[in-house]
């Protein structure tokens, strides 16, 4: 009853009171000289989510000279602890499970709040968790440069934490991390207007946002723009041909009326080629990839349409999950490209 009483009181007026006076995540000292053991629990309960540690002057034992504190006539001295010390394990796992479901920026946060708890030792390795999902996080909404940056420092700071220990299966997890490190520099230092890793990179993305998030309608639309860049490479990489700023004369003889009537863009006065009219343009050319939309057509025709009708398309029906994963098959075979040759996000078990 003393337990429930001393935090029914507690979380009654403490937490507004911390609140005015702008108390963070970690601040907070307890200081719990003289409480029972009901007053400590109930007060250690209560400001667990803001404390970073609990001290307590105990009688000093004989032998123990060191910052005693002499309070009438009796030696003391000062102990502490940090239960989130202890604590920290179960919070990992719980923004581990986070990361593993894409929340990254939830992840994030909860491993920033448990580096702002935690002591100082820990600290390094926490802040190396928040930057790994910021990393992430970023990585997904496609801020490359920055993603990069964040996976390096996490990757340095988790190679320091494996020297001292670490968790289990820290040591475990760093080539992950390194390759798409890897992957995301040669992404980010291609210099050429059209970056040859970024078809791949859109297209892993659909397949997450498909698979992971169990999102059709967003992994449509990164499938479909995974589609066109791959053409878009192909037509650059070999014909030299932007489809965002071309002339009528590097098509097909056969294309080029048409782009003079109907491809031409009033927002900037330039050429564009749609992404169908990209792929007739490579058969055109006697591309291997456009001979190879030619022969898949009657298989992605009702595809693309679905995709036009979706909700994020042109229409009003949400897209199905299974006509996504049957256009994503007709990419991979088109592209020539291989599940393995994709970028694959860490499974964090820590």
């Amino acid at each position: 009853d003393e337990f429930v009483g001393c935090y029914r009181t507690l979380a009654r007026t403490l937490s507004e009171m911390l609140r005015t006076w702008e108390v963070q995540p970690g601040e907070l000292v307890v200081d719990v000289t003289g409480a029972t053991p009901a007053m400590a629990g109930a007060l250690t309960l209560a400001t667990l989510s803001l404390s970073s540690r609990i001290v307590s002057l105990v009688p000093a034992r004989e032998g123990q000279e060191e910052d005693r504190i002499d309070l009438a006539g009796q030696p003391f001295i000062w102990t502490q602890g940090n239960p989130w010390d202890e604590a920290a394990s179960i919070s990992r796992r719980e923004g581990c499970e986070l990361f593993n479901r894409r929340l990254f920026a939830a992840a994030a946060k909860l491993f920033r709040e448990v580096e702002a708890r935690v002591s100082g030792g820990q600290k390094p390795l926490y802040r190396a968790f928040a930057d790994l999902a910021d990393g992430y996080d970023l990585w997904e909404r496609f801020h490359y440069r920055q993603a990069w940056e964040k996976l390096k420092t996490a990757v340095k700071a988790f190679e320091m934490a494996s020297l001292w220990g670490g968790p289990p299966g820290l040591t475990s997890l760093l080539p992950a991390i390194k390759t798409n490190a890897g992957f995301l520099e040669k992404l980010v230092l291609d210099p050429a207007p059209v970056k040859d890793m970024q078809a791949h990179d859109l297209l892993a993305h659909a397949g997450r946002r498909l698979h992971g998030l169990h999102d059709s309608e967003s992994a449509m639309v990164a499938l479909l723009r995974s589609l066109e860049a791959f053409a878009q490479r192909q037509l650059f990489k070999q014909y030299q041909i932007k489809t965002w700023d071309l002339q009528p004369e590097q098509l097909p003889q056969a294309l080029q009326e048409v782009c003079r009537s109907c491809w031409l863009e009033d927002l900037d006065g330039k050429y564009k080629l749609p992404l169908q009219a990209q792929f007739r343009t490579l058969a055109g050319l006697g591309d291997q990839m456009g001979q190879a939309f030619l022969r898949e057509w009657p298989t992605m025709k009702p595809l693309l349409d679905a995709a036009n009708h979706a909700v994020l398309g042109h229409g009003f029906e949400p897209v199905k999950a299974e006509r996504v994963q049957q256009l994503y098959d007709v990419v991979i075979k088109l592209a020539g490209v291989s599940e393995a040759s994709l970028p694959k996000f860490p499974i964090l078990h820590l």
